[in-house]
């Protein structure tokens, strides 16, 4: 039985947007912790939880094309844009296909990689090792995980960001057994039965008119208002959000933050 919690952004359209504009923010950070991890020319690399691909993209660049990406996700419509975009892309060693945690290849993969996939998760643990199955022993299973608690880590604090910041762990504080997933990847990992990974942590940063992060941010909290509105929370006003973080943050002379980032990698034991 899937040991995953019910997903609140949604599979329409407009989460594919999202998550196009959560791909350009978290890009850099994902392609580091991909590089540090060890992929390498030659690999074969699992991504599950894939979404619209960005990251089996971004893994199929570094693979090169001697090596092999297949990215599962349980969404139909998800596999369908990453297909999309593999095809405009001229991407040919990367596939797609539709599957949930109860996806297995045992030992076919040199390494397997996850991004916010963990918070979704009843069991952070058994999900890792489930990924683990599916790697060759010395293999590297690698994991990207947000923290969606506590204050928004924005200096100075922006009133538009506070109230967009509390909807959202509202939100997702109301469905998620681990909205914290980030910041307990080693905790994670050694329930798995994992050696200690090694861990880092950044956060995207965005300042100026042209940032996509007012854009991540808003697009993130309309996806959510159902969820809000199930749970009781006043509804946000989400016709400028964009507009009203930009014009705060540049009436602050200030840069926003978005969600500490933690990325984290282990073996897997020959």
């Amino acid at each position: 039985m899937p040991d995953s919690i019910p997903y609140i952004l949604g599979h329409a359209d407009e989460e594919l947007r999202r998550l196009e504009l959560q791909s350009v923010c978290l890009r850099p950070i994902t392609r580091r912790m991909l590089v540090e991890a060890g992929v390498a020319p030659g690999m074969r690399v699992l991504d599950f939880g894939c979404g619209n691909g960005e990251v089996s993209l971004l893994a199929a660049e570094l693979v090169g094309p001697s090596g092999a990406v297949l990215g599962v996700d349980r969404s139909a419509e998800a596999v369908a844009a990453a297909r999309e975009r593999a095809a405009a892309l001229a991407v040919h060693n990367v596939t797609f296909v539709q599957g949930d945690e109860t996806f297995r290849e045992p030992a076919a993969f040199d390494m397997a990689v996850g991004r916010y996939v963990l918070l979704h998760q009843a069991s952070p643990a058994r999900l890792i090792q489930a990924m683990a199955e599916c790697v060759r022993p010395g293999g590297t299973v690698a994991f990207h995980e947000p923290t969606l608690r506590g204050e928004n880590p924005t200096w100075p604090a922006l009133p538009p960001l506070t109230v967009m910041w509390e909807a959202l762990v509202a939100a997702f504080g109301s469905v998620l057994q681990h909205p914290d997933s980030g910041s307990r990847l080693v905790e994670h990992f050694q329930q798995a039965g994992m050696s200690l990974p090694t861990v880092f942590c950044e956060a995207p940063a965005g300042g100026g008119p042209e940032s996509p992060i007012y854009a991540w941010y808003a697009a993130t909290l309309r996806n959510v208002v159902p969820q809000l509105e199930r749970i009781g929370w006043p509804r946000p006003d989400v016709d400028r959000l964009e507009e009203s973080l930009a014009e705060a943050a540049t009436a602050a002379r200030g840069q926003i933050l978005g969600p500490l980032q933690f990325c984290g990698w282990s073996r897997v034991p020959n």
